[in-house]
């Protein structure tokens, strides 16, 4: 399944989700990138 697809299924808007995946992905520790993924995500604030 595709990472646009997980992020629908999970009621994320895939574009916002993407967007903000890419820009904290360099500065995510590699313990914590349990976090970007689409069931984990959250919406910054």
């Amino acid at each position: 399944m595709s990472l646009i697809q997980c992020a629908k299924l999970n009621g994320h808007e895939p574009y916002a989700y993407l967007k903000d995946v890419l820009e904290r992905l360099p500065t995510q520790k590699a313990s914590q990138v349990h976090e970007l993924l689409p069931q984990n995500w959250q919406k910054p604030a």
